[in-house]
């Protein structure tokens, strides 16, 4: 497959955070330290989803010291999926990274996820399942249903990327508004973002990054409840790509070689 080569001069980072004031000043200190040090011109867009701690707060501070970041309030129905497509509708870059609040995700693989965007293509995702990746202290039962969700949505599509279920991604803004409408109000919007784009027809490029869980707060995944979420949308998007996925089809624009 072929890639964009559009050039992308600004970088938008979405975090959405809901009772994070223990993280949420190290994530953002972190982005800012990597992302000022790789010379990108960015904007960091924190979407407080109905936080009951200082989150706000936190972020407001951390604005006044650094005015590429802003807050934005989730007013609608919360959830993760909720508060990420509240600051896909702020953002004003050419490309946006989504980015745990938790400090899970590492600033220095965003800077290498734009990087690699750069090079052409419409989206690039980050695995912590390849050579090249590390992960430190993944919860064995979080981790044994993990690979077996990946392994049956690498099985139903047929590609080769082992970790749809990862938040981390970085896309362009046309593929942003060629995944549209999003639907998932919970985590399974980590699984529609990539699942639409692959379908679509987006270019894609796979790489190792580097994830640490949390040392502060309490997770916000519910395994309990997003089983049967997931599997709705992963269903879903089964059925657009063998019934329908001519009417969602991207275009085909000007492109260079380079898709994995």
């Amino acid at each position: 497959m072929a890639v964009r080569v559009d050039k992308l001069k600004k970088l938008s980072v979405v975090v959405p955070a809901r009772d994070e004031e223990e993280s949420i000043p190290e994530t953002l200190d972190s982005l800012v330290r990597a992302l000022e040090a790789a010379s990108i011109d960015f904007e960091i867009i924190v979407v407080d989803d109905g936080s009951s701690d200082s989150t706000a707060a936190c972020v407001r501070e951390a604005a006044l010291r650094h005015p590429g970041i802003r807050l934005v309030e989730n007013r609608d129905r919360h959830g993760y999926g909720m508060a990420v497509r509240a600051g896909l509708e702020e953002f004003t870059g050419d490309a946006v990274a989504i980015v745990m609040a938790d400090g899970s995700d590492h600033a220095s693989d965003v800077v290498l996820c734009y990087r690699k965007l750069q090079e052409g293509y419409d989206c690039v995702f980050g695995s912590r399942f390849m050579r090249g990746s590390k992960v430190l202290d993944y919860p064995w039962h979080k981790l044994i249903l993990n690979r077996l969700s990946n392994a049956f949505i690498k099985m139903l599509f047929g590609f080769r990327y082992n970790d749809t279920t990862n938040a981390f991604k970085c896309y362009r803004r046309q593929v942003i508004e060629g995944m549209r409408p999003l639907i998932s109000p919970h985590f399974n919007l980590t699984v529609e973002m990539p699942l639409k784009a692959i379908v679509r027809g987006y270019s894609y490029a796979v790489i190792p990054i580097h994830w640490t869980n949390r040392t502060k707060g309490i997770a916000k995944l519910k395994l309990k409840e997003m089983g049967s979420r997931y599997l709705f949308i992963v269903l879903y998007l089964w059925l657009e790509k063998h019934l329908v996925r001519k009417d969602y089809s991207r275009q085909q624009t000007k492109t260079i070689p380079g898709e994995p």
